[in-house]
């Protein structure tokens, strides 16, 4: 037996099994919400930036991220493990890391536990692709849209408490609940937030003790503004949402 075109004909039908997963990914982000991508991305903020020349927090700069090669961030000291895994981000690729980062690449720095549903982790890769200089096409619909699903997302957020959507845990849901989750949780639980009890004064200056002696990074406006109103609204001196009022 001629073992180069066993090798041959196994590559073939691996390229030719994957297709129609490939196409799949390309329809489904096609049609995916960049407004929700948004809102998931506030989950990686503590640790990304996502802008052009973006500085690099506890993980990478993802600016350019799909398609981009794997650990490429300037500046960025990344695990061997990152390094060995090598390639491309693919859709595929970028997806299955992200519903389990530390099993699709063992060693990783990171310590995020990772997107069970499908759908949120395909609405946060449309929303990172619209973070480059060249978008991968997934559909022209979603790349004329962007910055308009992107300012629409925002304005709801702020203004309508119904279109507040995840697990906030012990956290009261209102405006400004989706900001301070997402900024503080990766590296606190819900209920040390929850059981301080501060004034607006105070917390300014425990953000301030955690930027200074704890090497926190600076929280950027309206971020910062927004989760003080949300902190001595709901979590001031006399606690009036603790544990749980929800």
């Amino acid at each position: 037996m001629n073992l180069a075109r066993v090798r041959l004909g196994l590559v073939a039908f691996s390229l030719f099994a994957s297709a129609p997963a490939f196409a799949d990914a390309q329809a489904s982000l096609a049609n995916a919400d960049i407004g929700k991508g948004e809102k998931i991305f506030k989950r990686c903020v503590a640790c990304h930036t996502i802008e052009k020349a973006g500085k690099n927090k506890l993980g990478p700069n993802l600016y350019g991220i799909v398609g981009k090669p794997v650990a490429q961030a300037e500046g960025y000291a990344y695990s061997p493990a990152m390094k060995a895994y090598g390639g491309e981000w693919t859709v595929e690729r970028l997806d299955a890391y992200l519903l389990q980062p530390r099993t699709a690449v063992k060693g990783t720095k990171m310590a995020f536990a990772g997107l069970k549903k499908e759908e949120d982790r395909l609405n946060l890769i449309a929303y990172l692709n619209t973070f480059s200089e060249v978008p991968v096409g997934f559909g022209a619909a979603m790349e004329e849209t962007a910055s308009a699903e992107q300012t629409a997302s925002a304005e709801s957020a702020k203004n309508d408490v119904q279109e507040i959507e995840g697990d906030f845990g012990r956290l009261k849901v209102a405006p400004g609940v989706d900001t301070i989750f997402y900024a503080c949780t990766a590296c606190h639980s819900e209920m040390i937030i929850a059981q301080q009890g501060l004034t607006r004064e105070g917390w300014d200056e425990m953000l301030d003790w955690m930027i200074d002696e704890q090497g926190m990074d600076d929280i950027p406006e309206p971020d910062r503004n927004d989760i003080l109103d949300y902190l001595s609204t709901h979590y001031n001196e006399d606690r009036p949402n603790f544990p749980n009022p929800n």
